[in-house]
């Protein structure tokens, strides 16, 4: 089967000086859509020496959309991710986070707006260009199974026409600690381990921006914290990562900044930033007994904007400054003769800001 898929593989070389529409994966089969990418892969140092213009960003979009027919997979969606970011890309299923990925790889062409990756505009002639500087790990593995990890690695080396195959077969499979399983049937492997060898092989044409589409998914702790060390490493050396994960603490822990799409884009910052954007700032307190007077403790204190009771023996206070509002409302509860158990800032989480705004779409669509 290897002899076949590698004179498949000429025959694509052979076609790769005019460009073409990339082949479309075969539905129900767990086997890759391959498609030229032009003459050679193209190394970091290489694609570093070919940026003319680095301050420019790594990709953007300027709203952007794509529809089927009268199906809008998403629209209006417009960004900018920086060269060496991690950008997460969230949002529940159906929001068109994969077909944005599918837009921004070349592999549809979208039908409003304009968009730049890896510093080229997104147009079908500059395809192929494109390609050569990008790689995209789909959910799928989409591997050979009849073929072994080193094999399956070795085609798609061949499809890059890289200068050593063997030599950049063998880094991939370092940086996902899998040299000792190179020899192994992937049909053989783990779901996994399989997530790991496509990690492999998005590695293997050295990619200015890398797309991953849920990297983690059905993966166990071990092999979920592997993955976020590579992305980490990858974001050092210069690489920048287009991240779409459901897992919200995984956003949290590995994005620079997030956008959260439910068809159009919702919102998009730091997470940080959008907790502070669409929460307010609040302080938790909790007393052994309910405080007889609450309104006469917290009224009047510097940096406190309201409260209410949420509970027997809860209280939020509303502040503008929790720094200037907590000793204030120590000071207070401690003149009252309140037995305090605890006072603290309110946390909300990346899935806090994530729910909100979902909800309000779900909201919105029954009215």
């Amino acid at each position: 089967m290897i002899y076949l898929i590698r004179w498949l593989i000429g025959k694509l070389r052979r076609r790769a000086t005019s460009p073409a529409e990339p082949l479309g994966a075969v539905p129900g089969r767990d086997e890759p859509a391959v498609h030229a990418r032009g003459e050679r892969f193209v190394t970091r140092r290489k694609a570093a020496a070919s940026d003319a213009n680095r301050d420019a960003p790594a990709l953007s979009a300027l709203g952007l959309g794509k529809r089927f027919g009268d199906r809008v997979a998403f629209d209006d969606v417009s960004f900018e991710i920086g060269h060496g970011e991690v950008f997460g890309f969230l949002g529940p299923n159906g929001a068109g986070k994969t077909t944005t990925v599918r837009t921004l790889g070349t592999l549809i062409a979208p039908t409003s707006g304009s968009a730049t990756v890896a510093g080229i505009p997104l147009t079908p002639d500059n395809g192929v260009e494109i390609r050569r500087r990008i790689s995209i790990m789909p959910e799928s593995p989409g591997l050979y199974l009849r073929l072994s990890v080193a094999e399956n690695l070795g085609c798609f080396a061949d499809l890059y026409e890289a200068a050593d195959p063997g030599d950049r077969v063998d880094r991939a499979l370092r940086a996902v600690n899998l040299a000792d399983r190179a020899s192994d049937a992937c049909g053989s492997l783990s779901k996994g381990l399989r997530q790991r060898v496509a990690l492999a092989r998005a590695l293997l044409s050295d990619p200015q921006v890398l797309f991953l589409d849920e990297p983690t998914s059905g993966l166990d702790p071990v092999a979920t914290r592997d993955v976020h060390e590579l992305i980490a490493e990858l974001r050092r050396s210069g690489v920048t990562i287009f991240l779409t994960t459901h897992r919200l603490e995984e956003a949290e822990r590995l994005c620079d900044r997030v956008a959260i799409l439910n068809t159009t884009l919702r919102t998009i910052g730091r997470p940080a930033e959008l907790r502070d954007r669409l929460f307010a700032k609040t302080l938790t307190v909790r007393t052994l007994i309910p405080l007889p007077e609450p309104g006469r403790v917290f009224a009047d204190l510097p940096a406190v904007d309201g409260w209410r009771q949420d509970g027997a023996r809860d209280y939020v206070v509303a502040v503008s400054d929790p720094s200037l509002a907590a000793p204030a409302v120590t000071r207070a509860l401690v003149q009252a003769g309140a037995d305090v158990l605890s006072i603290g800032e309110s946390h909300h989480s990346l899935e806090d800001v994530y729910l909100e705004l979902v909800n309000e779409d779900e909201e919105a669509r029954r009215r």
